[in-house]
Order: C-alpha cells, then sequence, then structure tokens
C-alpha cells in the first residue's frame, strides 16, 4: 500500500503548523525540528545499517562548536560555517570510528558512550583553547539567507523544517540506492552479506561518517538559534533520547517524525501534570513494546521486479 496520500498529509500539518500556535509552542516545534534532524542522521546508521551508535551527540557538539568558533573568531556567516561544521563532523567519526567499526552490538554502544564523554570532558576542560571551557561560546550571530535576517521563531520553524524535508528526501533516495540495499543486508546479517561480496566495513564506516556529518550540519542550526552553547548541551543523555527515537520509530522516516514529536512533544503537553507526567510517559513506552515491538511505523518491505522466464524454460 502506498504511503504517499500520508506523507503528503503530512507535510500539510507540519507547514500550517506555526500558523495555529503560539510562539512558545512555535520555539517547541522548533526543537522537534532539530532532534528529528539528529534521528534521520542517526537512523542511516542504527535505522539502516543496524550501527549500534549511543554516542551521536558528541558529532552535533562537533558541528555546533566548529560553527561557533568560525562565527565569532573567524567572523564567517552562518550559512558559511555548515559544510565545514559538517566535514569537521565527518572527519571527527571517521578518525574514531576506523578502529571500532568492526566490534558489534553492546560492545559498539559501550564504546561510543566513552566517545560522547571524551568530548564532553575535552570541551569542559578547553583542551584546544577555543572551546570557552564549562561556560561555552557566546555572542553566535543570527544566520542571514541573501540578505534577510532569521530572528524569529517561524522563520527558524520554517528553516529548520524546510532542511527537514530536504533531509527525508536525500536519505529516501539513500535507501532506494545501491549503498542503501547494501545497508539493509549488513542489518540484516553482515556475515551473510560480507560472504556475499559486501564490503562491510567500508559500508559501515561511510555510513558512520555521513550520519555524523549530517549531526554536525545540524549543529550549526542549533548554534544559531541558541546564540550560545555549552557543553552540558551535548551530554550522554541527549544521545539516549535520539538513540530511543530511532528504536521505537522502527526505521522509517515518518516514524523518526511521530516518535520525535513524542519524545519532545509530549512531555511539553504533559507539564500541567508535572508530578506524573513522566510516569505517564513510561507506561505509554511500556504498551508500545509489548504490542508494536517492531516500532511505530516500520519501513515497507522491499520489492525486486523479477526478470521474465525465458522461452523454454520449465514453469
Amino acid at each position: 500500500m502506498s504511503r504517499t496520500p500520508l506523507y503528503a498529509g503530512l507535510a500539510v500539518v507540519i507547514a500550517g503548523l506555526p500558523l495555529v500556535c503560539n510562539a512558545y509552542w512555535t520555539d517547541v516545534c522548533v526543537m522537534i525540528g532539530l532532534y528529528a534532524l539528529l534521528s534521520l542522521s542517526l537512523n542511516v546508521m542504527l535505522g539502516q545499517a543496524g550501527i549500534f551508535n549511543m554516542g551521536h551527540a558528541a558529532f552535533f557538539a562537533v558541528g555546533a562548536y566548529a560553527t561557533a568558533i568560525l562565527n565569532t573568531l573567524c567572523h564567517w556567516p552562518i550559512f558559511l560555517t555548515m559544510l565545514p561544521a559538517g566535514a569537521a563532523a565527518g572527519i571527527f567519526a571517521m578518525a574514531v570510528a576506523r578502529p571500532i567499526i568492526h566490534l558489534r552490538g553492546d560492545y559498539l554502544l559501550i564504546v561510543t558512550i566513552g566517545i560522547v564523554e571524551i568530548v564532553r570532558i575535552a570541551l569542559i576542560n578547553d583542551v584546544f583553547g577555543l572551546t570557552g571551557g564549562a561556560n561555552g561560546i557566546f555572542g553566535i550571530s543570527r544566520p542571514v539567507f541573501f540578505g534577510f535576517r532569521i530572528v524569529k521563531g517561524i522563520q527558524f520553524y520554517y528553516l529548520v523544517w524546510g532542511m527537514v524535508g530536504v533531509s527525508m528526501l536525500l536519505f529516501y533516495g539513500l535507501w532506494r540506492s545501491r549503498f542503501g540495499r547494501a545497508l539493509n543486508y549488513i542489518k540484516e546479517d553482515d556475515v551473510a552479506a560480507e560472504g556475499c561480496g559486501v564490503n562491510v566495513t567500508g559500508y559501515k564506516l561511510a555510513a558512520f561518517t555521513l550520519g555524523a556529518a549530517w549531526a554536525g550540519m545540524a549543529g550549526t542550526v542549533y548554534a544559531a538559534k541558541m546564540l550560545t552553547i555549552a557543553p552540558e548541551s551535548f551530554n550522554f543523555m541527549e544521545s539516549v533520547i535520539l538513540f530511543a527515537v530511532v528504536i521505537l520509530s522502527g526505521g522509517s522516516q515518518v516514524g523518526v517524525l511521530l516518535s520525535v514529536f513524542l519524545f519532545i512533544g509530549l512531555p511539553e503537553l504533559l507539564r500541567e501534570f508535572s508530578d506524573a507526567r513522566m510516569l505517564i510517559f513510561g507506561l505509554a513506552m511500556m504498551v508500545m513494546m509489548i504490542w508494536r515491538p517492531q516500532g511505530l511505523f516500520p519501513p515497507l518491505a522491499r520489492r525486486y521486479a523479477m526478470p521474465p522466464p525465458e522461452e523454454g524454460a520449465r514453469p
């Protein structure tokens, strides 16, 4: 069954949402969009390739700090820092992943937890003399797009969700490509994939680097929105939330969006029940684990066209 009507309806709802929301909920939706960007980038690793990465906040931090340093010290415009920030996060991911990418499951998970903690501690201690220590970096400028200064919440809303839309299109094309099929084989059974001639290490490293680079570019938007960044914004719990979002989603892009709305939007909706909201949220997660273990919206099964039978061949 085609999901095109669902995608179209979801796009219409997202496009019209800030027109009926107040300033507070528009800002909440901006943060939901940022988490959606990060979750889509993690989905390339976890949802498509099955790489257990719980250190995604480290690559988010590298991108945000690269943007902050280039903007405050070198006076680069925000949008010009996006590609260098993504490149910095991707290069860092490639450097740390190359020795550990052969690890599987929980072993890789534990190492990636160590990566995010190492990055956070290095930022707090200002190891490179550029990150401002525990105080972080202040004075980041607003982005300017063809002379138009992006300041208001609704402007950031359409910027962030526009990037989410572009990311979904690009990652959908990736999923449909030969590269995406190879990642799917690796996720299902990497030993069988390697036996069929798939370069498992190379594809895993490429997926890891791509997802990290996209998280670095999301860090650019975060720095421009907040105007100040600090190490505590990129702690281990951010990685846990992103990991849980992708697991709950089932691995599809629409599932990622629904999971982000549940993880970020639902606690805000239940804020008036502050004493019980986390209990309600936890119960909802338990129900999901029991009744929907495959995730909220698992991707459709791949279908491949079979060649017509040759003439004279047996049926």
